[in-house]
């Protein structure tokens, strides 16, 4: 059997649809770190994706029999400007996987050099970038939102050069698909309505069958996207994750995170933080994250106005329709996770402003965001006392002030003290990628130590679980140790 049994569906696609290309070599590839349980359920041997030849793979220097590799066309609007011609500027779909539950799972290289839609880029990726990925993706996963993932990370022996000169890194990206709004965007900037309708039946197919005998599978198709993304974003919103690049080719249409640039958790928490040292303007601030998926779905919706079968003034107001669901399911979404966060198992749309006002005092106390929820989750409402917010509240009383509200309003939850702790542990992490830790892992990484980078994978694997002797990744950073900005890396 072939150490990677690719199929490779989307390449039976027309040519247009991307550009064949094997990956630029490297000079001296090494293994970083392969994600042994991710390979596993990809139905890959671990043992042998150590072997030379499987990293040679990872590292693009060799290409399997059966890969066609591709670079992906698509267009976006990027921080709300059009651009019609983006794709993939330094990755390359190696082909496609069967996980054990039978569903296809693309293999794809990034930082594998340039392509024809690199626009005078290198095509490369430096290590830090590299292993912010690895970590933060895989975190997103064991958080419980869907992601794409990272199998495998691999330094090149190579430098790249952005502001200075970095060593080199190629990742495995593991998605459910590569198909995003801004590859139907494509096709409809260019009035290639033939490529819209092969486009929408091979995304049905590979990511939403169910829909395939729907009376209206375009409808259907667009209504399981508003859904999926209103849950999706109203998981970021939970754990505190600020995506810092919302463009429409950034944003799946498998519903999954993607894309790891400047994104960021927040510490303190401020409901317009933002991170990514190119959002000048806020565009893609955390309190925006639900507005900027809203104005994407609408940008997808208009891509599928010339696949209806009526006049466009009617398709128009069906699609609208459709996506203007997204406010309303988001709220719910909303509601009923951060209700759960609070300990209300059967949170109504009554408790927004009880949810609300407690983020309010949050951001007014300069509270840390995910320390918050894990103190009302690990120690009993009684007990609770202005030492436990001191750590990491720079005024601390006034959460102190909120908690009779609090209590008053649990007074009507039927869970007893003991099980309400128990469930709030299961929705407030202990861990997440805390920005200072990753950059740590990352000035450590391209020196070549990377026993930071492998505990915070290892311990972001349960991030529920308070694990004795990590304290460290639990706390939020110093004040020297602020993370103000980060950087997208190409």
């Amino acid at each position: 059997m072939t150490l990677f049994p690719f199929e490779n569906s989307y390449a039976s696609l027309p040519e247009r649809f991307y550009a064949r290309l094997p990956p630029s070599r490297v000079s001296k590839p090494e293994l970083i770190k392969i994600n042994l349980d991710l390979a596993v359920d990809l139905g890959l041997n671990p043992d042998k994706l150590t072997s030379e030849f499987a990293v040679e793979v990872l590292a693009g220097n060799r290409v399997p029999d059966n890969s066609e590799p591709i670079a992906l066309a698509y267009a976006g609007h990027q921080f709300g400007g059009w651009v019609p011609s983006l794709g993939d500027g330094r990755a390359l779909l190696l082909g496609e996987l069967r996980n054990k539950a039978g569903r296809l799972c693309d293999l794809q290289l990034k930082g594998s050099g340039p392509t024809p839609f690199s626009r005078n880029g290198d095509g490369r990726a430096w290590l830090g970038p590299v292993l912010r990925e690895y970590i933060v993706s895989e975190a997103i996963h064991f958080l419980g939102i869907p992601s794409t993932r990272t199998l495998s990370a691999v330094s090149t022996g190579e430098k790249v050069f952005r502001e200075q000169t970095y060593p080199g890194g190629i990742l495995t990206r593991v998605a459910r698909s590569h198909i995003r709004v801004g590859t139907f965007q494509y096709f409809y900037a260019r009035e290639d309505y033939e490529a819209l309708k092969l486009l929408t039946d091979y995304l049905i197919e590979r990511n939403y069958p169910e829909l395939k005998d729907s009376e209206n599978h375009l409808l259907a198709l667009l209504e399981k996207i508003v859904a999926g993304q209103a849950k999706l974003i109203a998981k970021w919103m939970s754990v505190g994750f600020i995506h810092g690049v919302m463009n429409t080719d950034n944003t799946s249409l498998s519903c999954e995170t993607i894309d790891f640039g400047p994104c960021a958790f927040m510490d303190r928490y401020m409901a317009t933080k933002v991170f990514s040292s190119i959002d000048l303007n806020g565009r893609y601030a955390y309190s925006n994250q639900p507005i900027i998926a809203h104005w994407n779905l609408a940008q997808f919706a208009t891509t599928l106005i010339p696949l209806l079968p009526m006049d466009e003034e009617q398709a128009v107001k069906i699609l609208t329709q459709a996506i203007n669901k997204f406010p309303a399911l988001y709220l719910d979404y909303w509601i009923s996770i951060f209700g759960q966060k609070l300990g209300l198992q059967n949170p109504a749309n009554e408790d927004f402003e009880f949810i609300s006002e407690f983020l309010k005092i949050m951001e007014e106390a300069q509270a840390d965001f995910t320390l918050s929820f894990r103190v009302l989750s690990t120690i009993p409402a009684d007990d609770l006392t202005l030492t436990h917010f001191e750590p990491f509240a720079n005024s601390p009383e006034l959460i102190l002030e909120w908690i009779p509200t609090w209590t008053a309003r649990l007074g009507r939850e039927k869970e007893s003290e003991q099980n309400r702790l128990r469930l709030m542990q299961r929705v407030n992490p202990a861990y997440i990628p805390r920005n200072h830790q990753i950059e740590k892992a990352i000035v450590e990484g391209v020196d070549g130590k990377f026993e930071r980078f492998n505990t915070m994978v290892e311990i972001l694997k349960t991030p529920y679980t308070h694990q004795p002797g990590y304290e460290e990744f639990e706390k939020t950073p110093d004040e020297d140790e602020v993370v103000a900005k980060t950087f997208c890396g190409t």
